[in-house]
């Protein structure tokens, strides 16, 4: 099991910035997709406690994540697992013991994204097209381990690139509340 913090600074934009700055930054041609799996429990006690589940699936690389809100940004614990016991934990969802939650959980939904990165001053500059049950997002994460100048350089890219702030929605909580449940 791998452990970290998580420190980022987020924001909608809409999908011509998204397009300006993968040209801007010479990424357009480098994005790579990724799959997040959303697990819960029927009553929903992982989204009420503030911690998501995933499994993320890169290509042919799995990774299970725990991320908890923490007073700075999150908490996270993450184990790689292959192909096939992901595949298992998708199809029947899983004791979620194995990464210290005391739940039985079941995939509740998926988000696709359409990932571009960038290094930035002391961080990274993550540029995301988000898709989930018809919708489309686009968005900016700023990943950063100081969170004081993290604040600093994100605002400053913001105001350099005419951004205004819009507060994003954590993934997982998107695609739940866009998920078709028929």
């Amino acid at each position: 099991m791998h452990k970290n913090k998580e420190i980022e600074f987020k924001t909608f934009i809409d999908e011509k910035q998204y397009n300006d700055l993968l040209k801007e930054f010479e990424i357009e041609n480098n994005i790579f997709t990724q799959v997040n799996h959303y697990f819960d429990t029927p009553d929903t006690k992982l989204l009420n406690e503030k911690t998501v589940l995933r499994i993320r699936e890169k290509g042919k690389n799995f990774k299970l994540t725990k991320k908890t809100r923490a007073e700075v940004g999150a908490d996270e614990t993450h184990i790689f697992i292959n192909q096939a016991k992901a595949q298992e934990l998708i199809k029947n969802g899983f004791d979620a013991s194995i990464i210290g939650l005391p739940y039985h959980v079941d995939k509740i939904a998926e988000l696709t994204t359409y990932r571009a990165t960038a290094p930035y001053k002391d961080g990274t500059l993550f540029f995301d097209k988000s898709s989930y049950y018809g919708k489309v997002d686009y968005e900016i994460e700023y990943e950063v381990d100081d969170v004081k100048q993290g604040q600093l350089d994100f605002d400053d890219f913001l105001k350099a690139h005419k951004i205004t702030f819009k507060e994003s929605i954590r993934k997982s909580k998107r695609a739940f509340d866009n998920r078709d449940t028929k």
